[in-house]
């Protein structure tokens, strides 16, 4: 050890506080680096086994080989793992619902492929032999074939040809270019259903049905699923086969290894690793910024040590290495404490917010911390340049000024006459202890704006993040108010006989509290000209000069049950709101988009009058009026409407400018809806609220298995989105809390570094005054002014910065209907916490200055 590293040495002994608060920064800043590199490793080998147990840890599959085909590449040194199934053929049924997917496939697993191919079963169980068979749920809810649990059904088998070769379920329908050849007739029982299998495609022209096959082999074709040693080398494997047979590629998995060569996959990785660095580069700034200023004091105070050392002929050289040596000292004591504190604190978050990710992504998998060699080398080396940058560049600074200047120490203060100036003003207002504090804060502005930039860091960090998840939240509730069920079921073309069984049987599942059975269909209404408002016409965009208007509405229906106990919620007699006689409740108004809109109150109305007389027909499926009318009395309030069931098909039309609605009982369908006429049907289904949506949908899943349904049908979980957002919200919290919480940290360590040295540093000038008559009651306020002139300009600037940068944030990650949500309690306390640190710091900083001997001070020589 030279002597340069010897006085190092001494320096950080010498000075215990400032080389203690230093190494409290060096660890904050590994433990920040160490948790976002952890952190973004562990959420990668999360998404990686999700990806894997839900849809297969394979790379690529190949569809319709030959068995010599699995053979080989079985042997293939680039392949890690292999497994097969049987393509036992197709079956064309009797009817289907969707003309692009009209065949079932049949394949045949082994137990290994069982093993290796995720199947998720949704009700029954797994075959065991080759005439048992489980069964897609897709082949039910969307192709509308009806095969339950527990049928037996006896299929013909064949194979589909186009222009004499085979075709398998990576070739999409081509109706009249491909022929069915049927090979034999198997009798199946059906054993279980299964979600759809991740090989079924949108563009596979067959539903699953999967048996179990023991003798793999037995068939003349099969499919392969392949997981290569080096994924990255999965397009060009797949391409030097593609002349062979048709494949497919896992992009789920693959996505998330950072493989695909899709856009979108691209996007997702581009954004995920720039938000990685962002955060990485926003943690290195910060903590170089403390790094910097504490030896940049830590020069400051040793200016006249490394004058006299160049003065006795050490080199540029010696002089930067002894600062570096002295980086070096404070990393080797804190990058390890912050690596370890760093990687307890990761797993202890990870273990809060583990079941929130298992509820948005993987229910089976569970988000753990992946210790990751490359990681922990990557923040061991960003918290080392980030030190060494913090002290080269001051002591680059150092080492440049000349001898003299540093032994007589002239560079520390330069200011002219002018700079030092104080109106009579501010002299009046401030009185003699503001005049003294002002002009102290002018005659080093070097150290104050380390000071000042610090507060503003910590002030935009805090208040524009809780502005972003104030504004999360609020995307959450509109979520949560989108409808005003929790589960939603729709179908088509089904008896309302048939519907109400159905509801009889999924209301009593477990969970449930409200239930309604509900259909919607599209209606025409004539009324009056003058009954209509000014409103509708200027909406509309004209006004017809006949008497009478005929407008589209739409007529919606609900249990009786239902809607008798909406009427009387909303204050009405039910008797006069039920019978052939009875008035009807509607809902009209235009609609809006303007933000001042809070409520239907504040749209304006359809009709002039709350009562209104009207004719009212069922629009057919074909557009046209259907007979007979029905004159019916609308009373119009202002209340949001329930809402329809989940539709299968998507609207083209375009929407209306208006809302108009006519709420009536199922009863009231036997003379408002003629029999015999295919009416226009917007939705029909049935609507649940459940304390636990994901526990009843599963349950209704084994009912709807269960039922001999031929219509198509769709069962949604409507309370999933704003679940899955408040899961968001919640991570989102925990992360930019915890972030928050250390980049304060570091700005309160600087805060507290810089202005308790700036105040030893000015001991002298500190006991001159205390000297000459200055009482602790005047050092006191003197003291109280240059905590003031700190916050307040700290605040001035980052208040200001801090709702811009809100406002930024909101409007690039939020939606156009999200309202600005100024985060106004954020900024008070931030406020708060401004002068609270610079007072205790302060203080501290004083009550040593106080313990020390007016005569000692003035005798230093160190400023």
């Amino acid at each position: 050890m030279n002597v340069f590293h010897k006085i190092a040495l001494q320096g950080l002994k010498k000075n215990r506080t400032r080389t203690l608060v230093t190494i409290i920064g060096v660890i904050l800043s590994s433990i920040m680096i160490t948790g976002v590199a952890t952190f973004g490793v562990s959420l990668l080998d999360y998404m990686a086994r999700g990806a894997a147990a839900k849809y297969g840890d394979w790379n690529a599959a190949f569809l319709g080989v030959d068995h010599s085909f699995i053979q080989e590449h079985m042997k293939d040194e680039d392949i890690a793992d292999a497994v097969s199934f049987d393509n036992i053929g197709y079956v064309m049924p009797d009817a289907g619902a969707n003309p692009d997917k009209p065949y079932l496939f049949i394949a045949g697993f082994t137990q290994e492929t069982f093993n290796s191919l995720p199947v998720t079963l949704i009700s029954g169980r797994l075959p065991e032999n080759s005439r048992e068979v489980i069964i897609s749920a897709k082949a039910a809810s969307e192709g509308g074939i009806s095969y339950n649990v527990g049928d037996t059904i006896t299929v013909c088998v064949g194979s589909r040809l186009k222009n004499g070769e085979e075709l398998t379920q990576g070739n999409p329908y081509s109706a009249g270019e491909e022929t069915f050849v049927p090979r034999e007739d198997i009798t199946y029982t059906v054993v279980g259903t299964i979600r759809t299998p991740v090989f079924e495609t949108d563009v596979s022209p067959g539903y699953t049905l999967i048996t179990r096959n023991d003798m793999s082999g037995s068939t003349e074709n099969a499919s392969l699923f392949v997981t290569l040693k080096k994924p990255r080398q999965v397009f060009s494997y797949a391409k030097s086969v593609s002349d062979k047979c048709t494949y497919i590629l896992n992009y789920n998995l693959l996505r998330i290894l950072g493989v695909s060569d899709r856009p979108a996959d691209k996007i997702f990785l581009a954004f995920l690793y720039s938000f990685g660095g962002i955060v990485m580069a926003i943690i290195m700034i910060g903590s170089i910024f403390l790094i910097y200023n504490s030896f940049n004091i830590s020069l400051s105070e040793r200016i006249r040590e490394i004058g006299v050392l160049a003065s006795v002929g050490a080199t540029a050289k010696q002089l930067r290495n002894s600062v570096l040596f002295e980086s070096f000292c404070i990393g080797m004591i804190g990058i390890p404490i912050g690596i370890l504190i760093g990687l307890g604190g990761i797993r202890l978050v990870l273990s809060v917010v583990s079941a929130n990710f298992s509820s948005i992504l993987y229910t089976d998998v569970s988000l753990t911390m992946k210790l990751s060699a490359p990681a922990i080398i990557c923040a061991v080396a960003g918290s080392f340049v980030t030190i060494m940058v913090s002290a080269w560049l001051p002591a680059r600074k150092a080492v440049r000024l000349p001898v003299m200047e540093c032994i007589r120490q002239t560079n520390e203060i330069k200011t002219d006459a002018k700079a030092m100036r104080i109106s009579r003003q501010k002299q009046r207002m401030y009185g003699l202890e503001g005049v003294l504090a002002l002009k102290s804060f002018k005659r080093n502005r070097k150290r104050y704006r380390s000071i000042v930039l610090s507060l503003i860091l910590s002030v935009v960090l805090f208040v524009s993040t809780n502005a972003l998840i104030g504004s999360l939240q609020q995307t959450a509730d509109e979520f949560r108010i989108v409808s005003d069920f929790d589960i939603g079921f729709a179908t088509q073309n089904i008896e309302d006989s048939d519907l109400f069984r159905l509801y009889d049987k999924l209301k009593t599942v477990s969970y449930i509290q409200n239930s309604s059975c509900r259909l919607a269909v599209r209606y025409f209404c004539r009324v009056s000209t003058d009954q209509l408002s000014d409103a509708y016409f200027e909406a509309v965009g004209t006004r017809p000069e006949t008497d009478t208007v005929t407008i589209p509405l739409d007529v919606h229906f609900f249990n009786d049950e239902f809607y008798q106990n909406m009427v009387q919620n909303l204050g009405l007699t039910v008797g006069e709101y039920t019978g052939e006689n009875g008035k009807f409740i509607a809902v009209a108004k235009i609609n809006s988009d303007s933000d001042e809109v809070k409520g239907p109150e504040d749209l304006a109305d359809v009709f002039q009058n709350v009562s209104t007389d009207a004719v009212i027909a069922p629009q057919t499926a074909d557009g046209t009026e259907a007979a007979p009318e029905q004159h019916v009395n609308l009373s119009t309030l202002e209340f949001v409407p329930p809402d329809i069931p989940p539709t299968i098909e998507v609207s083209k039309e375009e929407p209306l400018p208006y809302t108009f609605q006519i709420l009536a009982p199922w009863s009231a369908k036997e003379w408002l809806v003629p029999s015999g006429i295919p009416v226009d049907e917007i939705s029909r289904g049935l609507c649940f609220d459940s304390e636990k949506p994901a526990q009843s949908i599963k349950e209704m899943q084994e009912i709807l298995a269960n039922e001999r349904l031929t219509s198509s049908y769709s069962l949604i979980n409507c309370a999933e989105a704003y679940e899955q957002y408040q899961n968001y919200i919640f991570i989102a919290n925990v992360f930019a809390y915890v972030f928050i919480a250390l980049i304060s940290l570091i700005a309160i360590a600087n805060v507290f570094n810089t202005i308790s040295t700036n105040i030893r540093l000015r001991k002298q000038e500190l006991a001159m005054l205390r000297s000459i008559g200055m009482s602790d009651r005047e050092f006191n306020k003197m003291m109280r002014f240059e905590c003031a002139f700190y916050g307040i300009k700290a605040l001035v600037i980052g208040i200001p910065l801090s709702l811009v940068m809100s406002v930024l944030i909101i409007k690039i990650m939020m939606t156009d209907d999200t309202a600005l949500i100024l985060p106004w309690g954020s900024v008070g306390i931030s406020i708060l916490s401004v002068f609270l640190v610079i007072f205790i710091t302060m203080m501290y900083a004083v009550s040593k200055i106080k313990k020390e001997n007016i005569i000692d001070a003035l005798r230093d020589e160190m400023t």
